[in-house]
């Protein structure tokens, strides 16, 4: 009767995740759509007004557009089932697409800063009403993008990628907006070189914690939220553990933490380390929330005074005497 309760939560866990999936990927598609129009417009008139906020903006959504085919093709990969030498499935390569949208932004960052700074050295008539409508059109569809993203971004490093690309976009739109109005109502061009390094700016600062998150995970750090001292502190604080050894916490995915350590600890019967076994990783699940959990126990053995050998103590007493005997 368990196992048949069991087996239905399990089930029932399982057509969550996957409806779950199938949104994430519903709403990535319905993105990369809006995205891949929106680009061809704004490059055209971008070309058109010679408005450089509007062509570092375009492509800015060109690689939004790369880092949301990376991401449905991350996303297909990570929910294969492990096989092979992939025991773990393919989980980090959310992570490996995240850690390339960061660096993608970076990169159009620099891109948008040196063709600023040509720009600056050699100035352009640009053409103000068509990069302002064109601004608009983008603040909306950025807007709406931000809206479809963000739901399903909490346990999502990849999908967190995305939305940070999207509102990196959102940024850029204003300042456009902004640029254009000025450009048409007093014909100052500099203002779309200023708005495009804001632009700059604004995305470079908005990958810096995506790589780096990335980056922790591939350096298999522990997550910020959980102190290993502070585990092992709480590990050592049951009765019956001694000493807590070789204790490793590192993450797999943005939502897979994973834990393993050595336990000295003293049980006199393997139903009572059973016991400790158990409500250690109860103790973990709750307090810390990793749900993968590897705990060695070993028994502690006290150390014991060797006794002398019989043989050992007449020779002993043998000497002694004729010690005496001699004087």
């Amino acid at each position: 009767m368990l196992s048949l309760k069991w087996d239905e939560c399990e089930c029932e866990t399982t057509s969550k995740k996957v409806l779950k999936n199938r949104q994430k990927d519903k709403v990535l598609w319905i993105t990369l759509g809006l995205l891949a129009c929106f680009f061809v417009a704004e490059w055209t008139v971008g070309l058109w007004s010679k408005s450089l906020s509007l062509q570092a903006d375009a492509g800015h959504i060109l690689s939004d557009i790369t880092a949301l085919l990376i991401s449905l093709f991350a996303s297909f990969l990570a929910r294969q089932t492990a096989k092979s030498q992939a025991t773990f499935g393919h989980q980090r390569i959310e992570v490996v697409a995240a850690l390339l949208n960061g660096l993608g932004l970076l990169a159009i960052a620099t891109f948008i800063i040196l063709e600023a700074i040509q720009r600056w050295q050699n100035p352009a008539t640009i053409l103000g009403l068509p990069m302002l409508g064109i601004a608009v059109l983008g603040l909306i569809v950025n807007l709406f993008n931000i809206t479809l993203l963000h739901p399903h971004t909490h346990d999502d490093l990849n999908l967190r990628g995305a939305l940070l690309h999207v509102i990196a976009d959102t940024a850029s739109s204003v300042g456009v907006i902004i640029a254009a109005l000025v450009v048409h109502l007093w014909d100052w061009w500099w203002a779309d070189v200023a708005i495009s390094l804001i632009v700059a700016t604004l995305t470079g600062l908005s990958a810096l914690p995506l790589v780096q998150q990335s980056l922790k995970i591939f350096l298999e750090y522990a997550p910020e939220s959980i102190d290993p001292v502070e585990v092992e502190i709480s590990l050592k604080y049951f009765p019956g553990v001694v000493e807590v050894e070789k204790l490793h916490i590192w993450t797999i995915s943005l939502d897979k933490v994973m834990l393993c350590a050595n336990l000295t600890v003293e049980c006199t019967t393997i139903q009572e380390r059973d016991r400790l076994l158990n409500k250690l990783e109860n103790h973990i699940r709750k307090t810390f929330h990793i749900a993968e959990i590897t705990l060695q126990l070993t028994s502690y053995n006290k150390p014991s005074i060797m006794p002398i050998h019989p043989l050992f103590k007449q020779d002993l007493v043998f000497m002694l005497s004729q010690r005496l005997f001699e004087k």
